[in-house]
Parts: structure tokens; C-alpha cells; sequence
């Protein structure tokens, strides 16, 4: 028996994965910015069943929606409404739109565990399937009352590449090193559904939002050549820590090394879709630490 030196079993497994994700260069994204009524969940899962049925007939690749798009961000109503995943009703609503129409979806659901209450996101594929989960880690404080805290972070493969999994708060941990793992392990794109709110009086002209979550992304799409996603919902919130305060949409998409950056309308009522095209660099696989020797090989050679 023949045995392949380590290094080229690296090379081969490096060489597989970029003719993978070169089967695809760009996907069609769709950043959907909609409305949430805090612990409605069947209004909420109507409207983003509409959404992505929409999305789909202008051809997008995937949908994206925001965290916790079924009950609303800290409403009380999460503790019994709750369902789990996959088997839940949520998700599975969810599923049935994604495979009737033939495209990707990540939605922020509420996620039902045994006795435990988790503010997640998933991600399903063309068939329905789930193909990742996350439970966001770096939840507010104001929240935990509400909410139990994730472990754990991952990646999944996909047609266009490597897509990354995380939700609002967890891009601005310190020193962004929940995006920046994820950069390790090779994410081409991260999704961020997202709630961003802010409070009755707030005074945009004065104080325009959105600056804290372009100078948490911009590092790290410029290290590590990725896009990240985030959309947020709009609408008031009735209930938890926040009532009285508003989501305010303003969803952001940044493009492989900062280069390009959409923001979506501002304020309670702007519920509306955007359409990005996103470019998923051909390179070799991050998250080993053969890449940095390997890159700096061919750029040498």
C-alpha cells in the first residue's frame, strides 16, 4: 500500500473545496426588511411566507429574514409559543416556502428545547432541509430572562461556498471574534438576522444609525475577504424590556473586503425587500493553519 504524504492530501483537500464553490460565483440575495408584530406569530409567518414567495419570483438564490421574525424580539410570548427545531410548526412553515419555491431561506426563529427557550436561526435549503442552526451567543443581558445562551458556532457548504450562521448581537462580541471564527472556518458570507431598535425620541438626522454595525463588519469582511448580511426587522415593540421603543429596519449588507456596502430605508414603516448581488471570492479554504503557508507559496511562485 502507497501512502500520500500529508501535505498533499492539504493540497488536494484545498484544490476540492475552491472547484466547489467555483461552481458558483455570485448568488442572488434577498434582504427581506419586514415587518414584526411582537407575539403574532401567524401574521409574522404570513407575511414571510409572502416574502419569500415574492423573492423567489425575481429569481433570488436566498432569503434572508430577521431574528426572531415569528414572536419579536424579547416578547414575553416566547416561553409558550416557542416551537422546536426542525419538528416545530415554525419551522416547518418555513420549509414548505423554501422547498415550494425552490430557494434558500434564513429566518431568526424562537427555538423550544426541552425546558429551555433559545433565540436562534437557521438555514434551509432548496429541498426544506435544514442545513444549519445557531443560537445566538452574545444575547443582551436585558434578554437573558427571555432567552438561553448558544455554544457552539459552524459553517455549512453550499452550492455558491461556505456560508456562516450568527444573529444580531453576536457580530459586535468582543473583538468580533464570533465573526472572525467564522472567518477561520472558511464562511464566504455570514448571515445576521437582526433586531435594531431604538428609542421613541431618537433623532436620526442627529444622530444617524447604523455606525456600530458597519465598524464591527468592516474588519472583518477586509481580513478575511468575505460578505456579511444582516437584515433587521421593522415595527413597534409592544412588549419585554424594549416596549415603547421601535425596530427600524436600516439593514446592511458589506461586500468581500469592504468595498461595497448597502443600506437598506430607515425608520417603522420601512418594510420593503432589497436585492444584492453577492460575489463569493474563488480562493483557497481559510481555517487551517497550512492556508497562510500556502498562500504565500503561490505568491511566490
Amino acid at each position: 500500500m502507497k501512502y500520500i504524504p500529508l501535505i498533499l492530501i492539504i493540497l488536494i483537500s484545498i484544490s476540492v473545496k475552491k472547484n466547489y464553490a467555483q461552481e458558483k460565483s455570485t448568488l442572488k440575495l434577498a434582504m427581506a426588511q419586514m415587518l414584526v408584530e411582537g407575539g403574532n406569530k401567524e401574521a409574522n409567518l404570513n407575511r414571510a411566507v409572502e416574502r419569500i414567495v415574492e423573492a423567489a419570483k425575481n429569481g433570488v438564490d436566498l432569503v434572508l429574514l430577521p431574528e426572531a421574525m415569528d414572536l419579536g424580539w424579547t416578547h414575553s410570548s416566547a416561553k409558550i409559543q416557542a416551537k422546536p427545531i426542525p419538528s416545530g410548526s415554525t419551522f416547518q412553515i418555513l420549509a414548505k416556502a423554501a422547498k415550494d419555491n425552490q430557494v434558500y431561506v434564513c429566518a431568526g426563529i424562537v427555538e423550544k428545547d426541552g425546558d429551555r427557550t433559545f433565540n436562534s436561526a437557521v438555514l434551509i435549503n432548496r429541498k426544506g432541509e435544514l442545513v444549519l442552526k445557531h443560537r445566538k451567543i452574545n444575547e443582551l443581558d436585558i434578554a437573558h430572562d427571555v432567552y438561553d445562551q448558544g455554544d457552539r458556532i459552524n459553517v455549512c457548504e453550499t452550492e455558491f461556498g461556505t456560508i456562516g450562521l450568527l444573529i444580531c448581537a453576536d457580530a459586535t462580541a468582543k473583538d468580533y471574534m464570533l465573526t472572525r471564527s467564522l472567518g477561520y472556518l472558511g464562511a464566504d458570507l455570514i448571515l445576521l438576522p437582526s433586531s435594531w431598535a431604538v428609542e421613541a425620541d431618537h433623532d436620526n438626522n442627529k444622530n444617524p444609525y447604523g455606525g456600530l454595525w458597519r465598524n464591527a463588519f468592516m474588519p472583518v469582511c477586509k481580513e478575511f475577504n468575505l460578505n456579511i448580511a444582516a437584515v433587521s426587522n421593522v415595527g413597534d415593540i409592544i412588549d419585554g424590556p424594549w416596549k415603547g421603543w421601535y425596530c427600524i429596519g436600516n439593514s446592511i449588507f458589506m461586500s468581500n473586503n469592504a468595498e461595497n456596502t448597502s443600506v437598506l430605508p430607515y425608520g417603522k414603516n420601512a418594510d420593503t425587500i432589497h436585492y444584492q448581488d453577492v460575489v463569493l471570492m474563488e480562493r483557497p479554504a481559510r481555517g487551517t493553519s497550512w492556508y497562510g503557508y500556502w498562500s504565500t507559496l503561490n505568491d511566490n511562485n
